[in-house]
């Protein structure tokens, strides 16, 4: 048997809505920048959509710094309640 299985990744997940992407880009720069914080595990942008799916450590990052990453880019991010 080959071990060609996709793992999924563990740790808390978060739902970003994002208010102005203008294309793919942007949800490109949005993944790169998240995923470049301490403690984020994956980041799955969809412009379509306008939102962010986070998967992260609690222990090394909130949820509030997520959402101050992704304002710095100059966007408006509402979190899923």
């Amino acid at each position: 048997m080959w071990p060609f299985s996709k793992s999924t990744p563990t740790g808390t997940k978060a739902t970003l809505y994002i208010v102005g992407m203008h294309c793919t880009s942007c949800s490109l720069t949005i993944d790169a920048t998240l995923e470049e914080t301490p403690g984020v595990i994956s980041a799955t942008t969809s412009y379509a959509k306008a939102k962010t799916e986070v998967i992260f450590d609690p222990k090394q990052v909130t949820q509030r710094k997520l959402i101050q990453a992704v304002k710095t880019l100059g966007y408006d991010v509402k979190a899923e309640e």
